[in-house]
Protein backbone atom coordinates (compact mmCIF):
# COMPACT_ATOMS: atom_id res chain seq x y z
CA UNK A 1 0.00 0.00 0.00
CA UNK A 2 2.87 2.40 0.34
CA UNK A 3 3.76 2.43 -3.23
CA UNK A 4 0.06 3.37 -3.87
CA UNK A 5 0.81 7.16 -2.48
CA UNK A 6 3.29 7.71 -5.26
CA UNK A 7 1.46 9.86 -7.81
CA UNK A 8 3.41 7.68 -10.36
CA UNK A 9 1.82 4.55 -9.24
CA UNK A 10 -1.64 5.71 -9.14
CA UNK A 11 -1.55 6.66 -12.69
CA UNK A 12 0.38 3.97 -13.88
CA UNK A 13 -2.57 1.98 -12.31
CA UNK A 14 -5.25 4.09 -13.59
CA UNK A 15 -3.47 3.54 -17.07
CA UNK A 16 -3.66 -0.09 -16.37
CA UNK A 17 -7.03 0.03 -15.50
CA UNK A 18 -8.43 2.71 -18.90
CA UNK A 19 -6.64 0.09 -21.12
CA UNK A 20 -8.01 -3.04 -19.23
CA UNK A 21 -11.76 -1.64 -19.97
CA UNK A 22 -11.11 -0.62 -23.37
CA UNK A 23 -9.61 -3.96 -23.96
CA UNK A 24 -13.12 -5.56 -22.75
CA UNK A 25 -14.83 -4.16 -25.63
CA UNK A 26 -12.01 -3.96 -28.28
CA UNK A 27 -9.41 -6.35 -27.71
CA UNK A 28 -7.11 -5.39 -30.61
CA UNK A 29 -6.75 -2.15 -28.97
CA UNK A 30 -4.06 -3.61 -26.57
CA UNK A 31 -1.65 -5.39 -29.11
CA UNK A 32 1.93 -4.34 -29.19
CA UNK A 33 1.43 -3.09 -32.21
CA UNK A 34 -1.60 -0.48 -31.70
CA UNK A 35 0.01 0.85 -28.48
CA UNK A 36 3.25 1.35 -30.34
CA UNK A 37 0.76 3.82 -32.56
CA UNK A 38 -0.77 5.53 -29.54
CA UNK A 39 2.81 6.21 -28.13
CA UNK A 40 3.86 7.42 -31.50
CA UNK A 41 0.71 9.34 -31.67
CA UNK A 42 1.39 10.95 -28.08
CA UNK A 43 5.31 11.93 -28.99
CA UNK A 44 4.51 15.08 -29.74
CA UNK A 45 2.61 15.87 -26.43
CA UNK A 46 5.02 13.98 -24.89
CA UNK A 47 8.19 16.09 -26.07
CA UNK A 48 6.05 19.60 -24.91
CA UNK A 49 4.91 18.05 -21.66
CA UNK A 50 8.61 17.93 -20.56
CA UNK A 51 9.27 21.26 -21.22
CA UNK A 52 6.17 22.78 -20.02
CA UNK A 53 6.81 20.54 -16.72
CA UNK A 54 10.64 22.39 -16.09
CA UNK A 55 8.72 26.19 -16.53
CA UNK A 56 6.01 24.87 -14.14
CA UNK A 57 8.68 23.66 -11.50
CA UNK A 58 10.13 27.22 -11.73
CA UNK A 59 6.28 28.14 -10.19
CA UNK A 60 5.69 29.85 -14.66
CA UNK A 61 3.63 28.52 -17.00
CA UNK A 62 4.09 28.96 -20.90
CA UNK A 63 0.98 29.12 -23.47
CA UNK A 64 3.25 29.41 -26.31
CA UNK A 65 4.00 26.45 -26.69
CA UNK A 66 2.16 25.64 -29.69
CA UNK A 67 2.40 28.55 -30.94
CA UNK A 68 6.17 28.09 -30.65
CA UNK A 69 5.20 24.82 -32.42
CA UNK A 70 3.58 26.02 -35.31
CA UNK A 71 6.20 28.68 -36.48
CA UNK A 72 8.72 26.16 -36.31
CA UNK A 73 6.66 23.91 -38.30
CA UNK A 74 6.19 26.73 -40.74
CA UNK A 75 9.97 27.75 -40.76
CA UNK A 76 10.73 23.98 -41.34
CA UNK A 77 8.59 23.71 -44.22
CA UNK A 78 9.80 27.02 -45.82
CA UNK A 79 13.15 25.79 -45.68
CA UNK A 80 12.44 22.17 -47.26
CA UNK A 81 11.16 24.06 -49.83
CA UNK A 82 13.97 26.11 -50.33
CA UNK A 83 16.47 23.29 -50.59
CA UNK A 84 17.87 23.38 -47.00
CA UNK A 85 19.37 20.08 -46.56
CA UNK A 86 17.37 18.28 -43.57
CA UNK A 87 20.00 18.02 -40.53
CA UNK A 88 20.49 22.03 -41.20
CA UNK A 89 16.77 22.40 -40.58
CA UNK A 90 16.58 20.53 -37.25
CA UNK A 91 19.27 22.61 -36.17
CA UNK A 92 17.90 25.79 -37.08
CA UNK A 93 14.43 25.27 -35.74
CA UNK A 94 15.55 23.67 -32.44
CA UNK A 95 17.75 26.72 -32.35
CA UNK A 96 14.42 28.82 -33.62
CA UNK A 97 12.56 27.50 -31.04
CA UNK A 98 15.11 28.23 -27.96
CA UNK A 99 15.17 31.58 -29.20
CA UNK A 100 11.61 32.23 -29.22
CA UNK A 101 11.45 30.53 -25.63
CA UNK A 102 14.06 32.89 -24.52
CA UNK A 103 12.19 35.89 -25.28
CA UNK A 104 9.36 34.61 -22.94
CA UNK A 105 12.31 34.01 -20.28
CA UNK A 106 13.81 37.32 -20.85
CA UNK A 107 10.52 39.33 -20.31
CA UNK A 108 9.46 37.15 -17.30
CA UNK A 109 12.72 37.11 -15.74
CA UNK A 110 14.16 41.15 -16.42
CA UNK A 111 10.98 42.45 -16.96
CA UNK A 112 9.25 40.37 -13.77
CA UNK A 113 6.16 40.65 -15.99
CA UNK A 114 3.82 36.94 -15.00
CA UNK A 115 4.68 34.12 -17.23
CA UNK A 116 0.59 33.64 -18.05
CA UNK A 117 0.51 37.13 -19.67
CA UNK A 118 4.06 37.04 -21.21
CA UNK A 119 3.33 33.84 -23.20
CA UNK A 120 -0.60 35.04 -24.06
CA UNK A 121 1.34 37.85 -25.76
CA UNK A 122 3.49 36.10 -27.44
CA UNK A 123 1.23 32.89 -28.09
CA UNK A 124 -0.57 35.78 -30.68
CA UNK A 125 2.48 37.53 -32.05
CA UNK A 126 4.30 33.83 -33.43
CA UNK A 127 0.45 32.97 -34.79
CA UNK A 128 0.43 36.32 -36.26
CA UNK A 129 4.33 36.10 -37.60
CA UNK A 130 3.29 32.94 -39.48
CA UNK A 131 0.40 34.91 -41.06
CA UNK A 132 2.77 38.04 -42.14
CA UNK A 133 5.11 35.15 -43.50
CA UNK A 134 2.40 33.15 -45.59
CA UNK A 135 -0.65 34.85 -45.61
CA UNK A 136 -2.78 32.77 -44.61
CA UNK A 137 -1.00 30.18 -46.97
CA UNK A 138 -0.99 26.43 -46.62
CA UNK A 139 2.24 24.15 -47.29
CA UNK A 140 0.76 20.82 -48.43
CA UNK A 141 2.27 17.41 -48.95
CA UNK A 142 3.30 17.48 -52.73
CA UNK A 143 5.20 20.84 -51.95
CA UNK A 144 7.59 19.08 -49.55
CA UNK A 145 10.31 16.98 -50.73
CA UNK A 146 9.85 12.89 -49.60
CA UNK A 147 13.01 12.83 -47.44
CA UNK A 148 11.67 15.91 -44.87
CA UNK A 149 8.05 13.85 -44.52
CA UNK A 150 9.58 10.19 -44.20
CA UNK A 151 12.40 11.21 -41.45
CA UNK A 152 9.82 11.09 -38.58
CA UNK A 153 7.69 7.79 -39.83
CA UNK A 154 11.26 5.85 -40.77
CA UNK A 155 10.61 2.44 -38.50
CA UNK A 156 14.02 1.32 -36.98
CA UNK A 157 14.22 -1.47 -34.09
CA UNK A 158 10.25 -1.80 -34.51
CA UNK A 159 9.70 1.70 -33.46
CA UNK A 160 9.50 5.06 -36.07
CA UNK A 161 11.95 7.98 -35.41
CA UNK A 162 9.78 9.66 -33.93
CA UNK A 163 8.91 7.41 -31.25
CA UNK A 164 12.71 7.52 -30.59
CA UNK A 165 13.23 10.92 -30.04
CA UNK A 166 10.44 11.20 -27.86
CA UNK A 167 12.44 7.61 -25.55
CA UNK A 168 15.59 10.00 -25.66
CA UNK A 169 14.16 13.32 -25.07
CA UNK A 170 12.76 11.84 -21.95
CA UNK A 171 16.12 10.10 -21.19
CA UNK A 172 17.85 13.46 -21.36
CA UNK A 173 15.45 15.28 -19.56
CA UNK A 174 14.86 13.20 -16.28
CA UNK A 175 19.20 13.10 -16.05
CA UNK A 176 18.55 17.03 -16.67
CA UNK A 177 16.35 16.93 -13.55
CA UNK A 178 18.19 14.03 -11.67
CA UNK A 179 21.57 14.13 -12.25
CA UNK A 180 22.52 18.40 -12.66
CA UNK A 181 22.28 21.45 -11.10
CA UNK A 182 20.15 23.11 -12.76
CA UNK A 183 17.56 20.58 -12.54
CA UNK A 184 17.78 21.06 -8.95
CA UNK A 185 17.81 24.72 -9.55
CA UNK A 186 14.25 24.32 -11.29
CA UNK A 187 13.16 22.40 -8.02
CA UNK A 188 14.34 24.75 -5.48
CA UNK A 189 13.23 27.76 -7.17
CA UNK A 190 9.74 26.48 -7.90
CA UNK A 191 9.44 25.17 -3.99
CA UNK A 192 11.01 27.82 -2.31
CA UNK A 193 12.27 31.33 -4.20
CA UNK A 194 13.53 32.84 -1.02
CA UNK A 195 15.81 30.09 0.24
CA UNK A 196 16.82 29.03 -3.15
CA UNK A 197 18.41 33.27 -3.67
CA UNK A 198 19.48 32.59 0.23
CA UNK A 199 21.47 29.19 -1.33
CA UNK A 200 23.03 31.12 -4.32
CA UNK A 201 20.71 29.85 -6.93
CA UNK A 202 19.47 32.74 -9.54
CA UNK A 203 15.39 32.61 -9.91
CA UNK A 204 15.26 34.57 -13.03
CA UNK A 205 18.15 32.77 -14.92
CA UNK A 206 16.45 29.83 -13.90
CA UNK A 207 13.26 30.82 -14.89
CA UNK A 208 15.00 31.59 -17.96
CA UNK A 209 16.50 28.27 -18.64
CA UNK A 210 13.35 26.31 -18.46
CA UNK A 211 11.56 28.94 -20.89
CA UNK A 212 14.87 28.01 -23.00
CA UNK A 213 14.57 24.42 -22.51
CA UNK A 214 10.33 24.57 -23.29
CA UNK A 215 11.19 26.51 -26.39
CA UNK A 216 13.80 24.18 -28.35
CA UNK A 217 11.62 20.94 -27.52
CA UNK A 218 8.59 23.10 -29.16
CA UNK A 219 10.42 23.92 -32.32
CA UNK A 220 12.14 19.99 -32.24
CA UNK A 221 8.18 19.03 -32.51
CA UNK A 222 7.53 21.61 -34.89
CA UNK A 223 9.42 19.94 -37.60
CA UNK A 224 8.28 16.29 -36.48
CA UNK A 225 4.70 17.29 -36.68
CA UNK A 226 4.71 19.52 -39.93
CA UNK A 227 6.49 16.13 -41.52
CA UNK A 228 4.45 13.86 -40.15
CA UNK A 229 1.24 15.17 -41.14
CA UNK A 230 2.57 16.46 -44.42
CA UNK A 231 1.01 20.03 -44.29
CA UNK A 232 1.62 23.49 -42.37
CA UNK A 233 -0.14 26.42 -41.57
CA UNK A 234 -1.00 29.15 -39.60
CA UNK A 235 -3.31 27.35 -36.47
CA UNK A 236 -1.66 23.70 -36.52
CA UNK A 237 -1.74 22.99 -32.79
CA UNK A 238 -4.44 24.81 -31.66
CA UNK A 239 -5.27 24.60 -28.63
CA UNK A 240 -2.93 22.05 -28.24
CA UNK A 241 -1.25 24.18 -25.24
CA UNK A 242 -4.02 22.95 -23.70
CA UNK A 243 -3.09 19.51 -23.54
CA UNK A 244 -0.01 19.93 -22.52
CA UNK A 245 -0.68 21.82 -19.19
CA UNK A 246 -3.01 18.99 -18.50
CA UNK A 247 -0.78 16.07 -19.19
CA UNK A 248 1.60 17.72 -16.42
CA UNK A 249 -1.25 18.67 -14.20
CA UNK A 250 -2.55 14.94 -14.57
CA UNK A 251 0.56 13.65 -14.03
CA UNK A 252 1.33 15.44 -10.70
CA UNK A 253 3.51 18.26 -11.99
CA UNK A 254 2.38 20.69 -8.64
CA UNK A 255 0.63 24.31 -10.50
CA UNK A 256 2.18 26.16 -7.97
CA UNK A 257 5.70 24.99 -8.52
CA UNK A 258 8.51 22.97 -6.97
CA UNK A 259 7.33 19.20 -7.11
CA UNK A 260 6.60 16.83 -10.26
CA UNK A 261 8.51 14.28 -11.94
CA UNK A 262 9.79 13.42 -15.46
CA UNK A 263 7.85 9.58 -14.95
CA UNK A 264 4.78 11.89 -14.10
CA UNK A 265 4.29 14.10 -16.69
CA UNK A 266 5.14 11.41 -19.02
CA UNK A 267 2.35 8.95 -17.30
CA UNK A 268 0.13 12.11 -17.72
CA UNK A 269 0.91 12.47 -21.65
CA UNK A 270 0.05 8.81 -22.50
CA UNK A 271 -3.24 9.09 -20.15
CA UNK A 272 -4.13 11.63 -22.39
CA UNK A 273 -2.89 10.07 -25.28
CA UNK A 274 -4.87 6.48 -24.98
CA UNK A 275 -8.37 8.35 -24.07
CA UNK A 276 -7.70 10.47 -27.63
CA UNK A 277 -6.57 7.47 -29.29
CA UNK A 278 -9.80 5.59 -27.59
CA UNK A 279 -12.33 8.14 -27.86
CA UNK A 280 -13.27 6.76 -31.70
CA UNK A 281 -12.90 3.44 -31.02
CA UNK A 282 -15.59 3.39 -28.53
CA UNK A 283 -18.15 5.21 -30.65
CA UNK A 284 -17.39 8.80 -28.88
CA UNK A 285 -16.90 12.17 -30.82
CA UNK A 286 -13.43 13.80 -30.47
CA UNK A 287 -14.73 17.16 -29.99
CA UNK A 288 -14.93 15.33 -26.23
CA UNK A 289 -11.50 15.53 -25.95
CA UNK A 290 -11.29 19.23 -25.01
CA UNK A 291 -13.96 18.82 -22.43
CA UNK A 292 -12.28 16.03 -21.00
CA UNK A 293 -8.85 17.95 -20.34
CA UNK A 294 -10.48 20.91 -18.86
CA UNK A 295 -12.34 17.78 -16.44
CA UNK A 296 -9.20 16.31 -15.77
CA UNK A 297 -6.99 19.44 -14.92
CA UNK A 298 -9.55 20.35 -12.65
CA UNK A 299 -9.86 16.89 -11.18
CA UNK A 300 -6.41 16.59 -11.28
CA UNK A 301 -5.85 19.80 -9.61
CA UNK A 302 -8.25 18.82 -6.78
CA UNK A 303 -6.83 16.19 -6.41
CA UNK A 304 -2.72 17.78 -5.77
CA UNK A 305 -4.16 20.58 -3.26
CA UNK A 306 -5.98 18.23 -0.72
CA UNK A 307 -3.15 15.45 -0.67
CA UNK A 308 -0.57 18.58 -0.45
CA UNK A 309 1.38 18.75 2.77
CA UNK A 310 1.43 21.18 5.36
CA UNK A 311 4.03 24.18 4.50
CA UNK A 312 7.06 24.47 6.87
CA UNK A 313 7.77 27.73 9.14
CA UNK A 314 9.48 30.22 7.04
CA UNK A 315 11.92 31.63 9.21
CA UNK A 316 13.93 33.51 6.42
CA UNK A 317 12.85 37.26 5.38
CA UNK A 318 12.02 37.27 1.89
CA UNK A 319 14.20 37.90 -0.44
CA UNK A 320 14.27 39.66 -3.81
CA UNK A 321 13.61 37.49 -6.69
CA UNK A 322 14.61 39.26 -9.54
CA UNK A 323 18.10 37.91 -9.34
Amino acid sequence: MRYLKSREAILALAIVVLLGVIASRFPGFVRPSNLARVFTDTAPLILLALGQMAVILTKCIDLSVAANLAFCGMVAALMNGAGVPLPLILLAVIGLGASLGAINGLLVWRLGIPSIVVTLGTMTIYRGTIFLMTGGAWINAHQMTSGFKAFPRHVLAGLPIMAWIAIAAIALVALLMTRTALGRAFYAVGGNPHAAIYAGISVGRSQFAAFVLAGALAGLTGYLWVARYAVAYVDIAGGFELDVVAACVIGGIAIAGGAGTVAGAVMGALFLGIIKNALPVVGISPFWQMAISGSAILIAIAFNATSQRIPGRIILKQAGHRT
